[in-house]
């Protein structure tokens, strides 16, 4: 998986977010529908990780928001060669984008939306909007492990992961909810204090919960749901 850089130019940041192609991001950017922190972006303007970029739904858009389970072995980034992407299995008949990413080798939530204005607002770890997993450990864990994973974890790049909630669920199962998203966040805490990560499940982003969705399918967001998750984003 490509490693994401930054300051990155706004079309290749959008195109890496799978919210259209970079061709499509000039276009859009020289209609006035792209902002970066509310002001328009401008054709060749750099974004950094902390920075907001929102896009505008054109006039005849009307927006959609969908909860999928996503499979193990299917990437949320633009993909590169003989990987499978979202687009390619969620036989949706609109254009979506996910919010975020899951890893490949990891399942669960993903929220697909043709909403640019929800990635700033969900992402931002200034927001500090919750993503609950379900975590299986290679070996039993302990209250020793779930009180260091809970305090933060100085990741191998230097960097102290904020406080979480961890729960034990049974003998190599726990829970966490984090609310920020370092890349292999989870599986880079566990590998701190020696233990391989063999499967992990997102099930919660926000108000939204994965319930009963079998994998591979998807739901739409609406109704009370769908007003408790924009307003919480700020957005409603």
């Amino acid at each position: 998986m490509e490693e994401i850089k930054y300051p990155m130019r706004i079309n290749k940041y959008l195109a890496h977010k799978n919210i259209c192609s970079r061709r499509e991001a000039d276009k859009l950017i020289g209609e006035g529908r792209i902002l970066i922190n509310g002001k328009p972006a401008k054709l060749g303007d750099k974004v950094d990780e902390k920075d907001v970029v929102t896009a505008k739904a054109g006039p005849e858009e009307s927006r959609v928001y969908l909860a999928f389970n996503k499979p193990k072995d299917v990437i949320t980034h633009s993909p590169q060669g003989g990987e499978v992407s979202i687009s390619e299995i969620i036989g949706f008949p609109k254009k979506v984008f996910p919010v975020g990413r899951l890893d490949k080798d990891s399942h669960g939530l993903i929220i697909l939306t043709n909403d640019g204005r929800v990635t700033g607002k969900l992402l931002s770890p200034e927001q500090g909007h919750e993503k609950e997993y379900v975590v299986r450990a290679d070996k039993p864990i302990d209250a020793r492990f779930v009180r260091k994973m809970a305090s933060g974890v100085v990741l191998d790049d230097g960097y102290k992961t904020k406080e979480c909630k961890v729960a034990k669920i049974s003998t190599n199962t726990f829970s966490i909810t984090l609310t920020e998203g370092k890349n292999r966040q989870i599986r880079r805490m566990c590998g701190f204090f020696g233990y391989a990560v063999t499967d992990l499940k997102r099930v919660r982003i926000m108000n939204i919960e994965m319930g009963g969705l079998k994998v591979g399918q998807y739901r739409k967001i609406k109704g009370e749901e769908l007003k408790r998750f924009l307003s919480e984003l700020g957005l409603a």
